[in-house]
């Protein structure tokens, strides 16, 4: 399965909506979109992935990489997920407590203000 990533760098924070599978073909797609999105200015960061059914290790240490960069350069990663199967992926390597997790965009959105 094919990941597709969009969002937009003009708004604050930045909401960025991914489908599909996150493994290792697909991760890098997402880990060079989401450095061309974050490009332009250090940003706070909605990850929307409810379209994700599959997240692998692969996966993970895009998000993690992420997290660091955006953390050190002043900004800040919260996601969305509502996907049981990719919920157990950051309770099994302990990341549920690394990241802020949400059940909606609404929620996520709420946090960062």
């Amino acid at each position: 399965m094919q990941v597709s990533v969009s969002g937009s760098a003009e708004t604050d924070p930045m909401v960025v909506s991914v489908q599909g599978d996150l493994d290792a073909s697909t991760s890098p797609v997402l880990r060079a979109e989401l450095a061309r999105l974050m490009a332009a200015r250090n940003a706070r960061v909605v990850l929307d992935l409810r379209g994700v059914p599959f997240l692998d290790s692969t996966g993970l240490g895009v998000l993690v990489g992420r997290l660091r960069s955006i953390r050190l350069a002043g900004g800040d990663l919260v996601l969305v997920i509502d996907n049981e199967r990719v919920l157990r992926n950051f309770a099994i390597t302990g990341l549920n407590k690394v990241f802020q997790i949400f059940d909606s965009r609404d929620e996520a959105l709420t946090t960062l203000g």
